[in-house]
């Protein structure tokens, strides 16, 4: 499959289920409403109940005169911080699997759409695929989430060395400081960009994976290495649609900048602006794994049986040659 071939198909998918787009907008909804739930009511509760004085922190000096004595302000509002911290880990805790459940569905539906090339959206998939992915889901994302830590780390331990470089350079010579800095920072840059794109790609082709093939987290994770070391170009295709993407919400986050200058009326203007930038973000996140779907099912499937199709049998052909031979006479 072609690069256009797979991004019509990408399109043509999400714009069969478009109804996608409104439930990832309503995650978002459920999102914001649950964090004035689960951490807002009992925050503001514990205010209520210890009697807690807002009016101690209206003064810059008092805030400095807090700063200077941390310990007696944590003993004194110990259990609102505890409430606090409890409240938002329950919040996070919520956010993720709410996350992965809608992306499970999202997947399961773009899964099955290419699969089985239906024409319409059924809730019921959603729910079910949301469902049977759930778990995949939680220790595939776990393990990707690992690798970006240990690659943070990676790129820590190049950058403290190369500062050390740099450092020890200008003790030489400035001239070559200046060059060894701006020389190695553009390493760091470029390295970082492509460790973080084919980390990003290898999770998506992991979720293409995860679906198709039925694989677990750590299968998957092998699988998509696999098949970008087989198929280089889908990495290609990747880096090109991650480019594109920030690139266009960039130019659509620009835009609405010189809402920012208008007083009153901006701000009013840029709430609608925002939601349907968030719309916009969320329709073309879900492009980009349809496209990626699409290449990964072709690959791996669609031309894996085109290239093993039946050949006719030879004793077939034989067999026909040695009825035309020995056919009688017309009389």
């Amino acid at each position: 499959m072609k690069y256009i071939e797979a991004i019509k198909t990408g399109f043509r998918t999400i714009n069969k289920n478009w109804q996608l787009v409104l439930i990832q907008i309503g995650m978002l909804f459920i999102s914001i409403t649950s964090f004035f739930v689960i951490v807002g009511i009992p925050f503001g509760i514990a205010f209520l109940i210890f009697g807690i004085d807002l009016t101690e922190f209206t003064d810059i000096t008092d805030v400095f005169r807090i700063l200077k004595s941390p310990s007696d302000t944590f003993s004194k509002y110990i259990v609102l911080i505890l409430i606090l911290i409890i409240s938002l880990i329950l919040y996070i805790l919520f956010a993720i699997m709410l996350g992965l459940y809608v992306l499970g569905g999202s997947i399961g539906v773009i899964g099955k759409t290419l699969k089985e090339n239906l024409n319409h959206f059924s809730f019921k998939d959603f729910t079910y695929e949301a469902k049977s992915l759930f778990l995949k889901l939680l220790g595939f994302t776990s393990v990707v989430v690992l690798i970006f830590i240990l690659t943070a780390f990676f790129l820590s331990i190049v950058g403290g060395s190369i500062a050390a470089i740099i450092s020890y350079a200008k003790e030489q010579d400035s001239t070559l400081a200046l060059f060894f800095g701006t020389f190695f920072s553009l390493i760091l840059i470029i390295l970082s960009m492509v460790m973080v794109i084919f980390i990003l790609a290898i999770t998506i082709y992991g979720f293409a994976s995860l679906y198709f093939k039925k694989t677990g987290a750590f299968k998957s994770i092998k699988e998509a290495v696999s098949f970008l070391l087989k198929y280089p170009n889908g990495f290609w295709l990747y880096a090109v649609l991650f480019l594109g993407y920030f690139i266009i919400l960039f130019l659509l986050g620009f835009l609405s900048y010189p809402f920012t200058l208008i007083p009153i009326i901006g701000t009013i203007i840029s709430f609608p602006y925002q939601f349907l930038y968030y719309a916009l973000q969320t329709y073309l996140s879900l492009v980009v794994i349809a496209i990626i779907l699409s290449y990964y099912y072709s690959k791996e499937f669609q031309e894996q049986t085109i290239e093993v199709a039946p050949e006719t049998p030879e004793f077939i052909s034989d067999s026909t040659e040695n009825n035309e031979e020995i056919k009688p006479d017309t009389i």
